[in-house]
């Protein structure tokens, strides 16, 4: 007790340099627990890109250029879903909602994307969340656009602004559906998802603006004489792709096993949390730079821990020849030196968790809505708080060094320190 008192008053007499070496431990186990916390939450947020989604459907290929095509607006599939094979899969028993979605013409190199209204009502990123609106609403008429909160910001568009699609996918187009208009409706809030890189149109302008009808205007001035729902809808030939949510997961495996047997066309099922997963392992070269960058940084700061330790204890040679002195013994000043550094390395921790809290807290909602990283705040994991101890022990072997090096300091050589 009596030695950890003097360690104690030894810290505060020294509190500049220890300071210094608290701090840097601080902000290694901030940026520790930090990158660790942020490199589990993408994984699992990636694996949620698409979530509450049971299947998606298209036409017969891999399962991540699908997914890619789909859900990330990379690449394309070369064939389509017929609107009758659509109909006939989402009739089927056990079918709670479906989502049809045609994808192939953009916007300055923002991808659009043919649907329905119940793309905002069942559509779900991260845990089950729900697309909401940061200005306006859904489309409820064909010369409607609803955008991304990317594509608004990035364009500097704004409420009843007037745009036009162009045919093809990326940033050059050789066509121009100028005859077409759009009014934005909506904008919507950001979801750190390919939506927010989105323009969504109904699925029935997608036909209409490549000859399906003269123009949009034409059906607007028309539209009281049919259904709203079926306007927006229409009657497609084909569609890119389609979501699907089932009442059990009991349906899900079924209609998966169906529709990869179907036989009036070549279709392709595909669970999206899986194959996000396998996407996932395929870049799994991110989550080891994350790791590795974690043990870099701790390695860093316990090697400036040490040299800060070795400095001061150069100008403390005088204190402790002054203790040998006065009856201390050579494991008296090991053991001295050692609870310093155990006492930093505690501090160090406690700070940075709680300086890892703060930044968690503060930057949650920066990360969900740019880069779709959903944060949970919660409690140290097991897993966490074993790299707590890990610095620990790093931190007190760390430690044995200099302490070592006072226990082999003689009297005499503290007593006379050379100019």
């Amino acid at each position: 007790m009596i030695i950890a008192k003097l360690a104690y008053k030894s810290l505060l007499n020294r509190r500049a340099s220890v300071l210094l070496t608290l701090f840097t431990i601080a902000i290694s186990v901030m940026l520790l627990l930090s990158i660790e916390r942020v490199r589990i939450d993408a994984k699992s947020s990636f694996s949620n890109t698409i979530s509450g989604t049971d299947l998606i459907v298209g036409a017969r290929t891999g399962d991540i250029q699908l997914l890619l095509s789909s859900v990330f607006r990379i690449g394309h599939t070369n064939n389509g879903v017929s609107w009758k094979s659509y109909q006939y899969i989402t009739s089927q028993r056990g079918v709670k909602w479906s989502i049809p979605i045609s994808l192939g013409d953009s916007h300055k190199g923002q991808a659009v994307l043919g649907t329905t209204l119940d793309y905002f009502s069942h559509y779900r990123f991260a845990k089950k969340q729900n697309l909401t609106f940061n200005k306006g609403h859904p489309f409820t008429a064909i010369n409607e656009v609803v955008l991304g909160s990317e594509v608004a910001n990035k364009l500097g568009y704004k409420l009843n602004d007037s745009i036009v699609i162009s045919h093809g996918m990326g940033n050059t187009s050789f066509h121009h559906h100028d005859d077409n208009p759009f009014k934005i409706v909506g904008i919507l809030n950001p979801t750190g998802t390919p939506v927010d890189k989105t323009l969504h149109i109904p699925l029935a302008a997608i036909d209409l603006i490549h000859g399906g009808k003269a123009s949009l205007e034409h059906e607007h001035e028309h539209e009281h004489e049919h259904d709203e729902h079926n306007n927006l809808v229409g009657h497609p030939k084909q569609i890119t792709a389609f979501l699907m949510g089932f009442n059990s997961p009991l349906y899900t495996l079924q209609i998966r096993r169906n529709i990869n047997q179907y036989k009036p066309e070549a279709l392709l099922g595909i669970m999206p949390t899986v194959t996000l997963k396998e996407l996932w392992e395929m870049l799994a070269i991110v989550e080891k730079i994350l790791l590795l960058f974690s043990a870099v940084v701790v390695l860093v700061s316990l090697l400036g821990m040490l040299t800060t330790l070795l400095a001061n204890l150069s100008q403390r040679r005088r204190e402790l020849a002054i203790l040998r002195s006065v009856g201390a013994r050579p494991w008296h000043l090991f053991t001295l030196i050692s609870i310093e550094s155990l006492l930093t390395t505690l501090l160090g921790c406690l700070v940075g968790s709680a300086l890892y809290y703060l930044v968690i807290f503060s930057a949650s909602g920066y990360l969900q809505s740019h880069a779709g990283i959903s944060v949970n705040i919660t409690m140290l994991s097991y897993y966490e708080l074993g790299l707590i101890g890990v610095i620990m022990a790093a931190g007190f072997i760390i430690g044995l060094i200099p302490a070592t090096r006072a226990y082999f300091y003689s009297l005499s050589d503290g007593m006379s320190i050379k100019a």
